[in-house]
């Protein structure tokens, strides 16, 4: 019998929401719930997102590193690169014991330990790349992968071009007019459905650049009472955008730590994110207009190339970090909530659509899975 398969990764939910997706989606192809293992990192977010599941969940130590040459950063690196080398040590040995069929990376810090101990053991190891530019940890293990589960189109003799695997609950996302209004009116308190609604979003940490520009979009537009904003601030600074919320006489603005993104984007008419490749997919999946601010320094500014993607389309406007203001997100968004320039990138964002990504990641970890 083939041993199980292992899912590895996280740090962030960019990471840990295709870990699910692609567990999900191997489920459906039939692969036992006992045979399937995640193994994450204790600093990230897979113990909250995951831990409830039915998918056993292991947390290894370890924390990503800085990229700063600073001697404080640099004593944090030197711990962080203990806690990694630790968590090796306990990979190794848990590979050992579970006897893998097939790791598969989706990256992150926190998929490194897994990966290096899988080269080891010499486990076939798949990766999936969600950005137009792999990251550090992808980077080091590609050339010992069997098969690259890319995103976007790249070259190599082992890639296949997959899209990004999205959660099952979202690709059933209904965005007809009718969803969406009776999304607005189940909301508590219910959304006008008049209003056009603008979701937030930019990562479980949240971004203190777009936080900031958001509040003073909302005191720009403090009398328009034809607009909703729904404000997922990130854990890092939801008290304080509530501790100074502006005064509002026709808007509805609405702040919260996190979201249900199912619910969330079955509402949203525009978004205001960062372009993480799993936004992007989601975004695009969903054919949902937005407003892109990539993350800087980002590696390999891979955020700038997954947005640029976007917006060659027409499915997206590009707004800089350093650009991200109160005034020019109302700049922006006025130029694009005529529901003729919605519609527009509604289509742009959906030709970008790869709604089969997850089913076809299971199949090539099943393929990979039933020769090793």
């Amino acid at each position: 019998m083939s041993g199980p398969v292992v899912i590895t990764g996280g740090g962030t939910g960019g990471h840990v929401f295709p870990m699910q997706a692609v567990a999900e989606a191997l489920r459906a192809q039939g692969l036992a719930t006992s045979e399937l293992r995640y193994v994450g990192s204790r600093r990230g977010q897979e113990g909250r997102l995951l831990g409830n599941g039915d998918v056993a969940l292991t947390l290894l130590p370890g924390r990503g590193l800085r990229r700063s040459l600073r001697p404080r950063d640099a004593l944090v690196n030197l711990g962080a690169a203990l806690g990694l080398a630790a968590a090796a040590v306990s990979a190794i040995a848990l590979l050992r014991r579970w006897r893998p069929a097939v790791v598969v990376s989706v990256g992150g810090y926190a998929s490194f330990a897994v990966s290096f101990a899988a080269m080891c053991w010499r486990t076939p190891l798949v990766l999936i790349e969600l950005d137009a530019t792999p990251g550090a940890v992808q980077r080091i293990v590609g050339r010992y992968a069997v098969k690259r589960c890319c995103a976007f189109p790249v070259a190599g003799a082992n890639v296949v071009v997959t899209g990004a695997p999205l959660r099952a609950g979202i690709e059933a996302v209904d965005r007809s007019k009718a969803a969406r209004d009776a999304a607005k009116a189940a909301q508590t308190p219910p959304i006008d459905p008049a209003r056009l609604v603008v979701v937030v979003m930019t990562g479980s940490l949240g971004s203190a650049r777009v936080n900031r520009a958001v509040r003073e979009l909302a005191t720009k537009w403090d009398s328009r009472d034809d607009r909703a904003i729904v404000h997922v601030t990130g854990r890092r600074d939801f008290d304080e955008v509530r501790a100074r919320l502006p005064s509002s006489n026709g808007l509805d603005y609405r702040v919260i730590a996190f979201g249900d993104m199912v619910e969330l984007w079955t509402l949203c008419d525009v978004a205001i994110c960062r372009a993480g490749a799993v936004t992007i997919a989601e975004l695009t999946a969903l054919s949902i207009p937005s407003v892109l601010v990539p993350l800087p320094g980002a590696p390999g500014d891979h955020q700038a190339k997954n947005a640029e993607a976007v917006v060659k389309v027409g499915g997206a406007q590009r707004l800089t970090d350093a650009n991200c203001t109160g005034e020019a997100l109302a700049t922006v968004l006025e130029q694009l909530m005529e529901p003729a320039t919605l519609a527009t990138m509604s289509r742009g964002a959906g030709t970008l659509a790869r709604h089969d990504a997850a089913r076809a990641i299971a199949a090539v970890i099943a393929d990979v899975r039933g020769t090793a």
